[in-house]
């Protein structure tokens, strides 16, 4: 016979298995010194695919064999647990015709049994006493080997490619009956630039694309079991190790939110269905608030948030579910937690700066509009005459500032290069160019800023001018002449 599969143990130094060609199994425990036949009894002539030592108990391992050669396409898992002096056979709940090449456990949870069969990949939960489909999206094909490494599980198929079961975190997990809202440990994630379908919580994205391959998810992923759908809104609130509210999701739409090109995008909502719902925190802080209908070629994103440990607080129907996990440094970038604080800090403070600008704008214009409406209803009575052309000054005043803070001629990409960009605009920029995945603010941004914000005190001074002086006494004026004001927003 020849040696199929030469297994030293994971577990102990010199304790080596070999499975052959035609069904012999061996044990070493002296580094080959001496062997000993550990075949199963009755075990009939096939090929010992695989051995897999169980990474909880030294004294357990399993063998995956095949007799397809023999035109016997029955499976043939088999499990010890005192080094091969007994054996007891683990198919039940494998398909009669399908043959097994690999069995593997779980490196987390012991029990958690993952086997690779001609028609595909089963699972089982309680040590191979019983086994169920694990196939998911899946293709229906050989599994010739499977491997645990660094928390996902990898498959080689005969002519489907490899395949990756990322994030065994939640499976581990795994529970037959949950009777209560259940918020799952997740994995930490790497700080790393990158993105991936997997990225948006899309039930209807399948894992697969027929143009490229697909990376897993960039961020931390966060399972959620409702074993009904809430009475109430559910939200999610991330905060870091000092109670900072870092980021908030919630199941109900923001009503105000309008797309338009050159606009930010909506904020993931929170599933509210019954079953396992899926999120994914970017490790984003914050979306940056836009000016409705002005094209910004930006990136209106948050920066990412720096490694540590994060918390995660879902609400539901009055029950506060918690966890936590932790970003990590990527290890390619010489970095120090000095280094993200630095950088934190600096990007904090602008976009605070940056969403302070337009929420002003959005203000400003509102009230703008407002005043501009109201004017022509005015009596045409020569006593509203001075009324009128103060409050026409006051809303061209308005105007010049508006158009100081924002360009709102441009509605398409390269319209900047016929109407240049204003002042939040080159803001953003800056706020763009400095986000980096390696925390180092340079000292041009530095300056850059410093120029920006001394503009932006004098365009803020202005800005403060028209809320808190010129607006209510002209409101004040338009009250006593027996007219309504302009209302707050």
């Amino acid at each position: 016979g020849t040696l199929a599969y030469i297994l030293e143990s994971p577990q102990e130094n010199g304790v080596i298995w070999t499975g052959s060609d035609d069904g012999l199994v061996h044990l070493t425990m002296d580094g080959g010194k001496n062997w000993k036949n550990v075949t199963p009894k009755g075990l009939q002539e096939c090929l010992v695919n695989a051995i897999e030592v169980s990474p909880h108990d030294k004294a357990t391992a399993y063998i995956a064999t095949t007799r397809y050669k023999f035109n016997d396409h029955t499976p043939g898992l088999y499990k010890t647990t005192d080094y091969g002096k007994t054996w007891v056979k683990i198919t039940n709940g494998l398909p009669e015709n399908a043959f097994t090449r690999v069995v593997r456990e779980d490196t987390e949870r012991k029990d958690l049994l993952f086997a690779g069969t001609e028609l595909g990949l089963f699972v089982s939960w309680n040590g191979g006493k019983d086994w169920m489909p694990f196939q998911m999206n899946l293709p229906v094909a050989p599994i010739t080997d499977l491997k645990i490494h660094q928390n996902d599980l990898i498959a080689a198929t005969s002519g489907r490619a490899f395949w990756i079961l990322d994030d065994l975190s939640l499976v581990r997990q795994y529970q037959k009956e949950l009777k209560s809202p259940t918020l799952f440990q997740p994995e930490n994630a790497i700080l790393v630039n990158g993105r991936s379908e997997l990225d948006k919580t899309d039930e209807s994205f399948s894992g697969t694309t027929s143009t490229e391959g697909v990376n897993p998810a960039n961020g931390i992923v966060l399972y959620y079991y409702l074993p009904e759908a809430p009475k109430g809104t559910l939200t999610l609130e991330i905060k870091d190790l000092a109670g900072n509210l870092v980021r908030t999701y919630s199941s109900k739409k923001d009503s105000l939110y309008r797309k338009w090109d050159g606009g930010p995008s909506a904020d993931p909502t929170l599933s509210a269905k019954k079953g396992l719902n899926r999120i994914v925190w970017d490790m984003r802080h914050p979306t940056l608030p836009g000016v409705p209908d002005a094209y910004f070629e930006c990136s209106y994103k948050g920066h990412k948030a720096v490694p540590g440990k994060y918390n995660f607080v879902l609400k539901v129907d009055g029950k506060q579910l918690s966890t936590s996990a932790e970003i990590l440094a990527n290890p390619l970038y010489v970095t120090t937690l000095s280094n993200y604080q630095a950088y934190h800090q600096v990007m904090q403070q602008m976009e605070t700066e940056f969403t302070q600008m337009h929420q002003m704008v959005n203000s400003l214009d509102a009230k703008r509009e407002q005043l501009a409406q109201l004017l022509p209803s005015l009596p045409a009575d020569i006593a509203f005459n001075t009324l009128r052309k103060d409050g026409e000054a006051l809303v061209k005043k308005m105007k010049t500032w508006d158009e100081d803070m924002v360009q709102r001629k441009s509605k398409a990409y390269d319209d900047v290069e016929n109407f240049p960009n204003k002042f939040t605009a080159n803001y953003i920029f800056l706020v763009n160019q400095t986000e980096s995945d390696i925390p180092i603010v340079n000292q041009p941004s530095l300056d850059r800023k410093k120029e920006l914000d001394a503009e932006w005190v004098k365009l803020k001074n202005r800005g403060t001018e028209f809320l808190e002086k010129d607006l209510p006494a002209f409101n004040k004026r338009l009250f006593e002449a027996g007219i309504g004001g302009v209302w707050k927003r």
